[in-house]
């Protein structure tokens, strides 16, 4: 919650004011900037999604567990939005309430969010050992040789994966074993 500053008069009389400014919790109760007279104006909703004020100083996004949440960030353009996804994969025990939030990151005009929606995947993939169709078709638009890459081939049964995918992994063995025959 936030604080204020303010001022009284030094007769005594009229209204102290002042201004404070503040944040919302987690639960979605907010304060917001205001005068000591009552008057002024908070961020927040009930459901616990937030305002902007909400997500722009929160530094626990990684801990977000809920799909809504997130999913109202994409909806209102919030740039932190890929940190909740890396934290909704790392959190939430459902994969197929997760997935469509990663491929959301993944369609992401910002590179920044594309990245997450990565980093996101691969940690879905780790965790639940599982991705969606979508999904692949996303990550074949981003660069080879990313994380999501290397947990899929890992983590997930290799007849659930995708030929580039093969093409991709078997070509780095097999130059990485024409490096190093005798090991």
């Amino acid at each position: 919650m936030g604080g204020g500053d303010g001022e009284a008069r030094a007769d005594g009389e009229g209204p102290a004011e002042g201004t404070g400014t503040g944040t919302a919790d987690r639960t979605g109760a907010a304060d917001g900037t205001g005068t000591a007279d009552g008057a002024g104006t908070g961020t927040g909703t009930a459901d616990g999604a937030g305002g902007p004020d909400f997500w722009r100083g929160r530094s626990n996004l990684l801990d977000e567990d809920r799909p809504d949440v997130v999913l109202a960030a994409f909806e209102r353009g919030e740039p932190r939005v890929g940190e909740a996804v890396i934290g909704l994969a790392l959190n939430h025990e459902d994969p197929a309430a997760v997935l469509p939030m990663v491929a959301r990151a993944l369609e992401s005009a910002d590179r920044v969010i594309r990245q997450q929606g990565v980093i996101a995947l691969a940690h879905v993939t780790r965790l639940h050992r599982t991705v969606d169709r979508r999904c692949l078709e996303l990550l074949r638009r981003c660069p080879r040789g990313n994380e999501a890459d290397d947990d899929l081939w890992s983590f997930v049964p290799h007849r659930e994966l995708p030929p580039w995918l093969w093409r991709h992994h078997l070509r780095e063995r097999l130059v990485y074993r024409l490096r190093r025959p005798f090991d």
